[in-house]
């Protein structure tokens, strides 16, 4: 099978055109297990498939590292925007990606024939509870108590497609993820799972996150976490519309247009390098 192993802002995944490379989908949870296995395999956060779409046109058919299928990626989706223009699968600079039946629209940038930066429409936050889901006794989760390992945190719960849990601290450079994440990743009020970030807020247009992905753990960065990120700081009167995400792979420029009550994403989208691995 062909591969083409590629990251935006570090956030790495193993392309695969699904045209291409005829995968029976009983078998793709633990050839995404093999692959991304970073000491076995290729290594990375997951495998994408990239597959013709009658509705769009491509379809992001998107898994995470431990095999289990997710619904979106912002970082993932950019990567597929590069992949389909640099390997001339479409000329066009503005095309649409179907991923579990969400639409989204992208704008690439190109430079030298290759695509840097993409644009990406990332749609409407969901943010009413029972939609995300987040089991609560409210309607919205704007900063509402959760209890995990005997602490209590605040958390505001957004879902861009999938589901996140924002906790704003004072500090996360020192935070130990890899035994915080599984606690609330697992939560019992998180039915389908949760992504986690942990945020610090800089001043009005500046944030720093770490994310805990489910499914896959530390990320160096998350693109669906940063928007996610982003409508909380606004719904805490935290920051303004426009912010620049830092996370430990890069930065993501992130504005949720309230007007339209729309949030768009751009960031970088690299290719690493390419080969073919038996499956």
């Amino acid at each position: 099978m062909k591969f083409t192993k590629m990251h935006g802002c570090g956030n790495d995944y193993i392309y695969v055109d699904g045209a291409r490379e005829q995968i029976s989908q009983d078998k793709k949870p633990e050839i995404v297990k093999r692959l991304s296995d970073r000491h076995f395999g290729i290594g990375g956060d997951g495998v994408i498939f990239i597959n013709p779409s009658t509705e769009a046109d491509f379809e992001m058919e998107m898994y995470n590292a431990d095999g289990s299928r997710a619904e979106m990626c912002g970082n993932g989706i950019r990567c597929v925007a590069k992949f389909v223009y640099d390997k001339g699968l479409t000329d066009k600079t503005s095309i649409s990606i179907i991923s579990c039946g969400n639409m989204k629209y992208l704008d690439l940038t190109v430079e030298d024939d290759k695509v840097s930066t993409v644009k990406v429409n990332m749609g409407s936050p969901i943010i009413k509870a029972t939609d995300i889901p987040v089991i609560s006794d409210c309607k919205e989760v704007i900063a509402e108590p959760i209890e995990v390992e005997g602490k209590t945190y605040k958390m505001t719960c957004v879902s861009m497609g999938n589901p996140h849990a924002v906790i704003f601290m004072d500090e996360i450079s020192e935070l130990p993820l890899e035994q915080m994440g599984p606690s609330f990743e697992n939560h019992v009020r998180f039915p389908k799972r949760i992504n986690t970030e942990f945020v610090k807020v800089i001043d009005e247009e500046t944030v720093e996150m770490r994310v805990w992905e489910r499914g896959t753990g530390e990320t160096l960065a998350c693109g669906t976490g940063a928007c996610a990120t982003v409508v909380a700081c606004v719904l805490n009167g935290l920051t303004k519309e426009k912010v620049t995400v830092k996370l430990l792979g890069g930065n993501l420029q992130i504005q949720w247009d309230r007007k339209e009550n729309l949030v768009y994403m751009t960031g970088p989208a690299a290719t690493v390098f390419e080969g073919e691995v038996e499956v």
